[in-house]
């Protein structure tokens, strides 16, 4: 059986050749490619670390598990889609809304290890009939207004938790982080995210040592007077050690809490595998159902031992643009380095010591892009929001999620924020369709038998 394990090397093993590209059953040097695997790792540190924590889950069992997740993608792919599983930031807010009904850690992980189940049956059901399925339950407009939903449901938690922690210090990550967005190129835009953290620590304890303790709210809400940057976990931390795992536990208010979260992992999986068949030139879409499922399967076992969700990064897709390498063997090595560090609790120590206004600043960028993925979405399939079959659903649902509106069923079960919304998104554009006349039911489909026209509007 070919696991897609075996690599031939390119050329003199050292760089591609002009004009060439080093297919996913390629490789360079060793070396090279060890090194080319640390930066992978590199890409995905901000994004990658900054979910666990803002889910409260452990940092170091979340990068152990991100390599494990890696290594069972690359496996059930057999090594034809080179990618990175990291920390999905599409769960941080329904991880918030789980907190703040009481669930623990446990119930998190519980929540998402059913997405995880869901996704790997949603995988197979595109195995068996095609991507036809996903357009049929989940067209653009649908999908587009979930991922917003999500993104902008954030919002509360960045206003409420992190950005009182020091706004200055916040004002200020925030700013260095979107001019490294904006204006760094190459591999350096796609780690801009672990800059503006790195900027964030050094900002924290210069105005220590200038300004002393801050008085503010502590990372539990508090008023007190505190350090920014409390490093003292770090120095009590060992150097060796495995990280802290834990059961999941199931409740059903959390689990419909995290299902709409399937339909953001959907999306992201397809573009995903779109993005890198277009890059290496291959056709991939037979190996969109196999990846949606090795995707589910990695956050299952995550989340069965107490770690957050994987998905597909698309920092790496970057990095895989910028050096022309998109070799599975660079993958293995950045899942080898990931399992390190995982196993560094003095590593986890000094992520779980990220000072809150660094968060502030840090999540006002990445929450918002998030739910601006959902526009992207909108874009990319040409979906018309002056037609009221997309707009109607997508607005209410929208309003829903994001302000956090509730429906109280019963005395002890009710739906509200980004399930409600969701389910006000999927239900109501489809009631609405089967009512709608004709003329407006021509909206064109975001995925095809494949995935051979996702995009394609957007670039003509």
């Amino acid at each position: 059986m070919d696991l897609g394990v075996r690599w031939k090397l390119h050329g003199d093993g050292r760089t591609p050749a002009p004009g060439a590209v080093v297919r996913p059953d390629e490789r360079l040097s060793w070396p090279r490619t060890a090194g080319l695997g640390a930066q992978h790792v590199v890409a995905m540190f901000g994004a990658s670390f900054v979910a666990p924590v803002l889910m409260g889950l452990d940092p170091n069992l979340a990068i152990m598990m991100s390599g494990v997740s890696t290594v069972i993608f690359l496996l059930a792919t057999r090594g034809r889609v080179p990618s990175y599983l990291g920390c999905s930031l599409s769960f941080v807010g329904v991880a918030a809304v789980i907190r703040a009904q009481g669930g623990s850690s446990a119930t998190v992980t519980g929540a998402v290890f059913v997405v995880g189940v869901v996704l790997f049956l949603v995988g197979l059901a595109v195995r068996r009939f095609g991507a036809r399925i996903i357009h049929a339950a989940m067209p653009p407009v649908v999908t587009g207004a979930v991922v917003m939903l999500i993104g902008f449901n954030l919002a509360p938690v960045t206003a409420a938790t992190y950005w009182p922690q020091d706004q200055w210090t916040a004002l200020l990550v925030m700013l260095f982080t979107g001019l490294a967005v904006v204006c760094l190129r190459g591999f350096w835009s796609r780690i801009a995210i672990f800059l503006g953290l790195v900027f964030g620590y050094g900002i924290s304890w210069v105005l220590d040592l200038v300004l002393g303790r801050i008085h503010s709210v502590d990372a539990s809400g508090k008023l007190t007077d505190h350090w920014r940057l409390d490093l003292s976990g770090v120095g009590s931390a060992d150097w060796i050690g495995l990280p802290a795992f834990h059961g999941p536990s199931f409740e059903w208010s959390a689990i419909l809490v995290a299902l709409p979260v399937v339909i953001a992992l959907v999306a992201e999986n397809a573009g995903h595998v779109k993005a890198v068949g277009e890059m290496t030139g291959d056709s991939l879409d037979d190996k969109l159902g196999t990846a949606i499922s090795a995707d589910g399967v990695g956050s299952m076992l995550s989340t069965a031992v107490g770690g957050p969700p994987n998905t597909t990064y698309s920092e790496n897709i970057g990095v895989m643009a910028a050096t022309r390498v998109y070799s599975t063997a660079a993958y293995w090595a950045a899942a080898g380095f990931a399992l390190l560090f995982g196993l560094c609790p003095k590593f986890g120590a000094v992520v779980a010591a990220i000072p809150g206004g660094v968060l502030g600043g840090i999540t006002v960028i990445l929450y918002g892009m998030i739910g601006l993925l959902g526009a992207q979405i909108w874009l990319n399939a040409g979906v018309d929001l002056r037609n009221p079959l997309n707009l109607v659903p997508a607005a209410a649902g929208i309003i829903i999620g994001v302000g956090n509106v509730t429906m109280k069923f019963t005395d002890t079960f009710s739906l509200s924020g980004i399930a409600l919304g969701t389910l006000v998104v999927i239900t109501g554009y489809h009631a609405l369709r089967a009512m709608a006349p004709a003329h407006l039911k021509s909206q064109e489909p975001l995925l095809d038998e494949g995935t051979s026209s996702y995009g394609q509007r957007a670039k003509s």
